[in-house]
């Protein structure tokens, strides 16, 4: 069983695939610091891991932007006369990091650039949240080539939602990558239940 790296980037094959969750699982069982480099729209996945996980506040990052609307990060800034940076992200200092990023590989953050911009200056691994549901394979298909292309490091695949093993093996097979798990939706979304999916689906991983 292969182990995650000490720092690395969790993307996702589009928006509300999972991405919080499983950042919020790996959370509960890794000695690592959260931080989202970006956060559209209110309260903001930063609170909701940790309130969900129950970890103190030193084990939080502040985010680099903090945007109102729950909107592509490029529109979201725009709203508010805000441009995104490229050079205004500075990943905390720890030496265990899970770096979240907002929607999926390639969305926009400012005129020019996009998520996986950001992904390729921090130069990263990257841990890719999938849907187990129809479509999945295209879109995580679609993600890991623009990932590769990038010369980014893909850890894995995490496949989300209720079980669907045909799916996972075709991610797999088709996109020459491990899916390190299938979390299947948790009864308990607090640290009891976020440490007992930890230990279930990535026991021995960290």
């Amino acid at each position: 069983m292969s182990e995650l790296p000490p720092k690395f980037f969790v993307t996702g094959t589009d928006t509300g695939v999972g991405k919080t969750l499983v950042s919020a699982v790996l959370m509960s069982g890794l000695s690592a610091v959260y931080w989202k480099p970006v956060q559209s729209g209110e309260p903001g996945d930063t609170e909701w891991v940790r309130q969900a996980t129950g970890l103190p506040a030193e084990r939080f990052a502040p985010e680099t932007y903090r945007l109102q609307q729950p909107l592509s990060p490029h529109a979201a800034a725009e709203l508010e006369g805000v441009e995104i940076a490229l050079g205004a992200f500075q990943p905390p200092v720890a030496s265990r990091l899970i770096a979240e990023g907002a929607g999926g590989v390639l969305v926009p953050l400012n005129g020019r650039q996009l998520m996986i911009d950001l992904m390729a200056q921090l130069g990263l691994p990257v841990l890719l949240v999938a849907r187990s549901s129809l479509g999945t394979i295209n879109h995580t298909l679609l993600s890991l080539e623009a990932l590769r292309r990038r010369c980014l490091e893909v850890v894995g695949v995490v496949v989300n939602g209720p079980s669907n093993l045909a799916n996972e093996e075709a991610i797999a097979r088709y996109g020459q990558v491990p899916v390190l798990a299938a979390v299947a939706p948790l009864a308990r979304l607090d640290a009891v239940g976020l440490r007992a999916a930890y230990d279930r689906y990535f026991g021995g991983r960290g």
